[in-house]
Formats: structure tokens, C-alpha cells, sequence
């Protein structure tokens, strides 16, 4: 058996293989394109290979397997504590890497299948939209606060701004010609975002509709719809990175 350890960037990775006598064979950096892999572990037979999670680390799990490759996937922080303890290094390169390897001596992590991390990148936009709406609210209070004091009276009489009939309140407020247009402007976003927010809620919903495996999950106290839907999916022989 052969042992490829790999530190994966966006555009390219370091790969190094190293035999079962701990002989490093081959080591560069190569472009993380299937074709530059494929020609890089040429006549390299038996091959076993680990990389550190990461944000898109997946991509080159995908790549390595439909290549035959059986990947495993490591946790940063107790690679770096076991190399520390067992060959007195806190390197996590490629050559420790595949050294860990050869010893059997990879911390795995939560798995993710790729119906798994389809469904996270869904819950990871609905979030960010959220997030921004949440940061535009916040710049609209701080907006009308710095208006005049009968502004600010008007506003206050409102109990929602953000409903359709506190929105038309604020676009008929008396405002300087360039202020009207910055209020104008903020709540074309909000509307944008609040659309965005009901595209992607009705996305997670169709998600949880199709996956019993969430609605199983969902029946645990704790669960909510959501959670559910992140957690669903998964392969359980690995725990998750804390």
C-alpha cells in the first residue's frame, strides 16, 4: 500500500506519496484538476490518501474517489496534537500527513454525503440572507434615528416600519431629496432580501419534505426543521469536527 498526504488549496494542492516503509516517492504541487492527479500518481499502484477538512476539501475527496482512491478525511486541530506527540513535529504537511496515514493514525471526521452537503449549502445561504436582512434592519433604524425630530415622531408611532403599511409610512416621509433616495434604497434591498428568504425557507422545506431520515430526526427533542434537515444524511461512522 502507497500513502498520499495531501494539503488542499483552492487552486492547487501538495501531494506527497510515501511507501509502506515510510519512503517518500513522489512530492509537488499539483493543480486540482482531475487530469494534472491522474498524471501525478501515474504507476503509483494501491494508493490510500488523507486530507485535512476544509471548505472545499470535498471536492478533492469527490475527485479521489471517482478515481478509485479511498480518502479519509482528518480533523486540523488533532492532526497537529498527535504529530506534536508521536513524531515531534507541529507540521501538518502532506509528508505528515502520510505519515499519520501509514500509521493508522488519522483522526476521521463526520462524514458528509453529497445529498448532506447539498442540503448545508442551502441552510448556509438561507443564513447568510438572514443575516444581511438582519444587518439592513439595523441600518435602517440607524438611518431614521439621525433624522429630524418630527421624523423620528412619525416613525415612532409605528409599531412594525417593515410591514407593507410601515414601509409606505417611511416612502411618504418628508425627507431632503438625496435622504428619501437612501431610505428608497434600503427598502428595495429589504424587499430583495425578504424574497431571497422565501426562496430558500420554501427550499428547506421541500428538503425536509423528501428526507424521512430528517423527519426522524425532527421527532428528538432539541430538533428543529432545520437542524434537522443539516443533520439528516450524513455517514454516522465518523463523529463531527467540534
Amino acid at each position: 500500500m502507497n500513502y498520499v498526504g495531501i494539503d488542499h488549496h483552492r487552486q492547487y494542492s501538495h501531494l506527497t506519496v510515501m511507501d509502506q516503509e515510510g519512503q517518500v516517492l513522489r512530492s509537488g504541487r499539483v493543480p486540482n484538476l482531475r487530469a494534472e492527479i491522474e498524471k501525478f500518481l501515474e504507476g503509483i499502484e494501491a494508493v490510500e490518501a488523507v486530507i485535512e477538512t476544509g471548505r472545499s476539501s470535498y471536492t478533492m475527496v469527490d475527485v479521489l474517489e471517482e478515481m478509485g482512491v479511498a480518502v479519509k478525511i482528518a480533523h486540523p486541530n488533532e492532526v497537529k496534537a498527535i504529530a506534536r506527540a508521536k513524531i515531534k513535529t507541529d507540521k501538518r504537511d502532506p509528508e505528515v500527513l502520510a505519515h499519520l496515514l501509514r500509521m493508522s493514525m488519522i483522526p476521521e471526521v463526520y462524514r458528509r454525503s453529497v445529498e448532506n452537503r447539498q442540503a448545508q449549502r442551502v441552510l448556509r445561504q438561507r443564513a447568510f440572507y438572514v443575516s444581511a436582512m438582519t444587518a439592513l434592519k439595523n441600518r435602517v433604524h440607524a438611518f431614521l434615528a439621525q433624522q429630524r425630530e418630527e421624523v423620528r415622531e412619525e416613525v415612532a408611532r409605528e409599531t412594525n416600519i417593515f410591514s407593507e403599511k410601515g414601509q409606505k409610512v417611511l416612502l411618504g416621509l418628508e425627507l431632503a431629496p438625496r435622504e428619501k433616495r437612501l431610505l428608497e434604497a434600503l427598502l428595495k434591498t429589504y424587499r430583495h432580501l425578504e424574497t431571497r428568504i422565501g426562496e430558500s425557507t420554501a427550499f428547506v422545506e421541500k428538503l425536509y419534505e423528501e428526507s424521512r431520515e430528517a423527519q426522524l430526526i425532527r421527532t428528538i427533542p432539541g430538533f428543529g426543521k432545520y437542524l434537522a434537515v443539516l443533520v439528516g444524511g450524513g455517514d454516522r461512522r465518523y463523529r463531527p469536527v467540534p
